[in-house]
């Protein structure tokens, strides 16, 4: 059985702010304000992270009034956690799968 891991959704989350907005937002949903004021990144910056993530699956967006709020989808990262949990699996067995050399 040969177990893959999401590598689309391992970049996205491989950029360091991004992962620090997903880990925000996945104690609470937040506008683009408040994430400005936790990570200290440019609201421009931020903004283009946080379409990265829309496209990517990872978090959706909630309109309230002139702002945006944020939220992750859990089901995404139960996924990616359960592809890790998959791999993880097979590497305890894998001193079992020895290949010959030719």
């Amino acid at each position: 059985m040969m177990t893959s891991v999401d590598t689309d959704l391992i970049r996205v989350l491989a950029d360091p702010l991004r992962l620090r907005i997903v880990t925000l937002l996945a104690h609470e949903t937040l506008c683009t304000t408040h994430l400005v004021e936790e990570t200290g990144a440019r609201q421009t910056n931020l903004s283009n992270h946080l379409r990265v993530l829309r496209e990517a699956g990872v978090v959706e967006t909630e309109p309230c009034g002139r702002f945006t709020y944020y939220r992750v989808k859990p089901d995404v990262i139960a996924q990616l956690a359960g592809q890790f949990a998959d791999l993880a699996e097979c590497a305890r067995t894998a001193g079992q799968n020895k290949r010959a050399c030719p």
